[in-house]
């Protein structure tokens, strides 16, 4: 087994990685380089997404500051909920979308874009950098470095090492990865799709600035389709965590890919287990051809600092 991975338990599910890893990279069927592509998720898949995925954690932060500007916001959702620390009603409206409501994730999408409205994309990863530098993750009580997972970053490296070029492929708002995918994951920025904000330019100052609407939301169907799009490559390797990773592991998978399932089913990285928002593609992954993760059985460490 290779050294690249020590964070990976001696388990079925290493081994069938590294024999898929060795299978498409070498002898006389070796994929070529410039083919050899995976793509992951980021919240769950990467690094950890309870009580709410990061992003939330920032605006609310943004949120909060404009209840308190203007307090007739403090009675209306998503701004009651971010003034009362009701993180129950944040987080449960992104679950609630990936078991197909998505009546709470409009509500959060119409006050997020009024966030960044205006802004110019320089101020808001300035913004965002400043975040990722002093806040800490919500239970674990650490820096959001710490809070991502081992074994997927050393899967990173471990492919890199086998020609792999790997792109994050996220429902989370691009623009709000790229000033830390770098740094926690060794992703360049170029190699981050997620959903995005409308943009406009403005000729006047010279300036990318943000509109007041989403130009798209990258998850479910929508990941095959940013894929194409943005890398003009099927995956030859996908890792996901949720329902709304399905299409992206199945797109991978009618190609000959390995695809990925990440499952919560242990509370050693600081949140508690949970199937709640990937109980379909769990139920499926056989069916499907997923290869699943265990995060208690698989995994020998969750974070870096352990």
């Amino acid at each position: 087994m290779p050294n690249e991975l020590p964070s990976w338990a001696d388990t079925p599910t290493r081994a069938a990685i590294v024999d898929f890893v060795e299978r498409v990279t070498t002898g006389a069927d070796a994929v070529p380089e410039r083919e050899r592509v995976a793509v992951f998720d980021n919240d769950g898949t990467l690094w950890t997404e309870k009580p709410m995925p990061t992003q939330l954690h920032y605006i609310v932060q943004q949120w909060k500051a404009q209840a308190e500007a203007d307090p007739s916001l403090a009675d209306r959702q998503p701004y009651k909920a971010a003034v009362t620390g009701d993180y129950a009603w944040l987080g449960g409206a992104v679950d609630k979308h990936y078991e197909g409501d998505d009546s709470d994730l409009k509500v959060l999408i119409g006050s997020l874009v009024g966030v960044t409205a205006g802004m110019s994309v320089e101020d808001y990863a300035a913004s965002v950098s400043e975040f990722y530098e002093t806040a800490k993750h919500l239970t674990l009580g650490t820096p959001y470095a710490d809070a991502v997972y081992a074994p997927m970053v050393e899967l990173l490296r471990y492919l890199e090492t086998h020609g792999f070029t790997v792109y994050i492929v996220s429902g989370g708002e691009r623009d709000f990865m790229r000033p830390m995918t770098e740094q926690y994951y060794g992703i360049p920025p170029e190699r981050v799709v997620g959903s995005a904000l409308g943009l406009a330019y403005d000729a006047e100052s010279g300036d990318v600035r943000y509109t007041a609407g989403l130009d798209f939301f990258d998850d479910g169907p929508e990941k095959p389709v940013r894929i194409w799009s943005r890398i003009g490559r099927r995956p030859l390797i996908a890792g996901g965590n949720s329902n709304g990773d399905q299409p992206m592991l199945d797109f991978t998978r009618k190609g000959g890919g390995l695809a990925l399932l990440v499952h919560h089913d242990d509370d050693t990285g600081g949140d508690p287990p949970y199937d709640k928002g990937a109980d379909r593609a769990l139920a499926e992954a056989s069916e499907r051809g997923y290869t699943v993760v265990s995060v208690k059985r698989d995994w020998s460490r969750i974070h870096p600092e352990q």
